[in-house]
């Protein structure tokens, strides 16, 4: 198998890929990105926590390239268990019949291309459940 490396730190690879935020221990707030400080107590230290992989679609938007040879995508919120991730939606056609409010959405992985060495850069987004 090719060496993969996750589009960004809060991606964990492997057997079962899932998202981990940073928690504060203070008041429970989690943050994707690195923090010195909770946005929201001001508290300091932090605890890794892992995502559910399993969500809902709180709100979406189509998005329709200008540019020729570009598809339309689906940029979300999905709310995980409390947590609100931004992802696109994927694998399934990028349209209101197919993507909608309240819609259960599951975590994947995929590639989004490989140095010349092989290493693959692989990223995330949320697909229909069922």
């Amino acid at each position: 198998m090719p060496d993969q490396i996750p589009m960004v730190e809060y991606l964990v690879l492997g057997d079962s890929p899932h998202l981990e935020a940073n928690e504060c221990t203070n008041c429970g707030a989690r943050f994707f990105d690195r923090r010195n400080a909770c946005a929201s107590c001001s508290g300091r230290e932090f605890t890794k926590a892992a995502i559910p992989t399993e969500g809902e679609v709180r709100a979406f938007t189509i998005v329709t390239p200008f540019m020729p040879g570009t598809d339309p995508y689906v940029p979300a919120v999905v709310d995980c268990g409390g947590t609100s991730v931004r992802a696109n939606i994927v694998n399934t056609p990028p349209d209101p019949e197919h993507v909608t409010l309240g819609m259960k959405v599951k975590l994947t992985t995929f590639s989004i291309g490989a140095d010349t060495t092989g290493t693959e850069a692989i990223n995330y987004g949320f697909e229909p459940a069922n």
